[in-house]
């Protein structure tokens, strides 16, 4: 299984770093800044880029992508159904390939974006997804391009991999997340427990992240839609009965975004 690296970009962006210390070989995803991919690579000079993972299109995940792209032998991967230039293997739903000797499965999770991926490896021992900004610890993305239907129907088929499986997302937003969180489920102890221990991360400027599936559907609102606390909560916001699942998200997702 591969070793996790987060290289911190931007405001609150994490460029994760994949490395196989049996190859020697580095994977980088959705690295939207160079500088940080390339400054440790210098650092490491016994590892060799062989592969960028892009999510989607934004700029904040693919604007190193030429340079990294022009400085190594890498090949990129990346979504098929999004404008993207200098992707080496388009990427589509079902699609699976190999990393570093593990199978990855290619997950169509539109909404953030319109043709998003996440990419899943279902190791026996560790499986781990990378999910850019459909899933985040806490919450989910915001929806520039996609409905709510699908955001909900991608979250959906997200909160049905394995519990233990590993979520590597892309941004720090865990404690703001979790904020609004409670704000929906004051009387759900799990999020009063998970947002005092990243409270306390964050006050010494420690990472948050990977969360797992198993404690996004105890502590995530945007997984939990089908519960009668989080649909009452929307229900209430909105002054009008919502009905579980797409509705529910919408409701919370457009009062997230002015919480």
């Amino acid at each position: 299984m591969p070793q996790f690296i987060a290289l911190p970009a931007f405001q609150d962006n994490y460029i994760w770093m994949l490395l196989d210390e049996h190859t020697s070989q580095a994977a980088v995803v959705d690295p939207g800044d160079p500088v940080p991919v390339v400054r440790w690579l210098g650092r490491h000079p016994e590892y060799s880029l062989k592969t960028i993972l892009i999510t989607h299109h934004h700029r904040d995940h693919t604007g190193g992508l030429s340079a990294i792209k022009a400085a190594t032998e890498c090949k990129v991967y990346g979504p098929a159904e999004e404008d993207i230039s200098g992707i080496d293997r388009r990427l589509k739903d079902g699609d699976e390939f190999r990393l570093f000797g593990s199978v990855v499965q290619v997950i169509s999770v539109p909404g953030h974006t319109s043709g998003h991926i996440a990419l899943f490896c279902n190791d026996a021992k560790d499986p781990w997804l990378l999910c850019g900004d459909t899933l985040f610890a806490g919450g989910c993305g915001r929806l520039f391009e996609g409905t709510p239907e699908q955001m909900h129907h991608s979250l959906q088929r997200l909160a049905a991999l394995p519990d233990e499986t590993r979520v590597f997302c892309a941004h720090e937003y865990t404690q703001a997340n979790l904020r609004f969180a409670r704000a929906v489920e004051p009387e759900n102890k799990d999020i009063k427990v998970r947002l005092e221990v990243v409270d306390d991360l964050r006050a010494g400027g420690r990472i948050t992240l990977p969360s797992t599936i198993g404690l996004e559907k105890l502590t995530n609102p945007f997984l939990r839609c089908d519960q009668p606390a989080v649909i009452a909560a929307a229900s209430q916001h909105v002054g009008n009965r919502l009905e579980p699942g797409e509705q529910t998200l919408a409701a919370i997702r457009q009062w997230k975004d002015n919480f």
